[in-house]
């Protein structure tokens, strides 16, 4: 799904390039959008599909087509198609597997305008897209770093992947600017939607005495756990919180609607060019949904203060010092890594328990 980083040479050598090549005006924009999981679970596909909703608010945007839980790879392909043979000018590819699939259908079809979420491969008529969401992982991390009583935080994770492992280090690295003494755990499930599997990896981390969780998948069975067994929980990709309304604290969550807007009026315009877009709270990609009630006032206070040095750019959550598992510096006092860096990024920092499958 969201693999980018699996190519991490690719990456460095395109990474953010622009394109000259722009797109004639399109008097209607006819958007079309391949999910990966179905609309309605509440996490991943849930948030591309309210942006979707919130695209089509525009005068010149025919009702939108979108075709759920698509398999990765080259299955896609024929989806696509599907989508342009029924005049679709604008399509939203939303999975990573889907990446070389859009680009064998653009490559046949100039006049229609790709955009691809998490991928590193661009043509004339292909961008890519993706948000920051380190930054509000970093967050997150102040707030359990600050709610757990025993000083172990389970995270429940996908894949072994770059995207995921800066997840966990970040949210780590927010942890343990408030609370050195905290730990998070580590649970890898292999999963971007499995409710039963994501259900049980977090309930193993509540039995090892985890008193607040948080998790990298789409489905809310993480959020369930802890409701359950009295645990705080922090959610992801969308507010989660009908699901666990007593254990949650809130969650880091995508809004895409605004950048589906801008790229929906960029067409229509004939201002859209390709280009590979990595927005973060400051552009409003990315943010960290309202705090609840159980988060002290000052802790409130704390995460308003941080919120505002991201945005302003005084703030990066992966300002050095920092040190990997095993004590070493990986990024010097002063330093700030680059983002081919964090694309790539293939080791846990100092406070994760737990090892990165190869």
């Amino acid at each position: 799904m969201k693999k980018a980083a699996l190519f991490l040479l690719v990456i460095l050598a395109v990474c953010f390039s622009g394109n000259a090549f722009a797109v004639s005006a399109q008097k209607e924009i006819r958007p079309g959008f391949i999910y990966v999981g179905p609309v309605g679970d509440a996490g991943w596909t849930y948030a591309h599909d309210q942006g979707r909703q919130e695209m089509e608010k525009l005068s010149y945007v025919q009702p939108s087509t979108f075709i759920e839980t698509v398999p990765e790879g080259a299955e896609s392909a024929r989806v696509i198609n599907g989508l342009v043979r029924k005049g679709h000018n604008l399509i939203f590819t939303t999975s990573f597997g889907y990446m070389d699939a859009t680009i064998d259908v653009a490559k046949r079809n100039k006049d229609v305008v790709f955009m691809h979420c998490s991928g590193f491969k661009t043509a004339d008529n292909v961008g890519t897209y993706f948000g920051r969401m380190y930054e509000p992982r970093y967050l997150s991390g102040l707030v359990a770093g600050k709610m757990t009583r025993k000083n172990v935080i389970g995270y429940v994770a996908a894949f072994p992947i770059p995207e995921v492992i800066r997840g966990i280090n970040a949210f780590t690295l927010g942890v343990r600017s408030v609370n050195p003494q905290a730990e998070v755990k580590v649970v890898w499930t292999q999963t971007w939607f499995d409710p039963g599997v994501e259900r049980d990896a977090a309930d193993s981390l509540l039995d090892v005495g985890a008193d607040v969780l948080t998790m990298h998948q789409d489905a809310p069975a993480t959020m369930q756990a802890a409701e359950a067994r009295g645990a705080y929980v922090i959610g992801y990709n969308s507010d989660m919180r009908s699901f666990a309304p007593n254990a949650f604290l809130t969650a880091p969550i995508w809004n895409w609607g605004a950048l589906y807007t801008k790229l929906a009026e960029e067409v229509h315009n004939g201002t859209w060019k390709s280009e590979q877009i990595w927005s973060g709270m400051k552009e409003e990609l990315v943010g960290l949904a309202e705090l609840s009630s159980a988060v002290p006032s000052d802790v409130q206070a704390l995460v308003v203060e941080k919120t505002n040095a991201i945005k302003a750019g005084s703030l990066h959550p992966f300002a050095g010092p920092i040190k990997d598992q095993g004590g070493k510096v990986v990024v010097a006092a002063g330093q700030t890594p680059e983002d081919g860096a964090l694309l790539g990024m293939n080791y846990f920092v100092e406070g994760v328990q737990g090892t990165i499958p190869k």
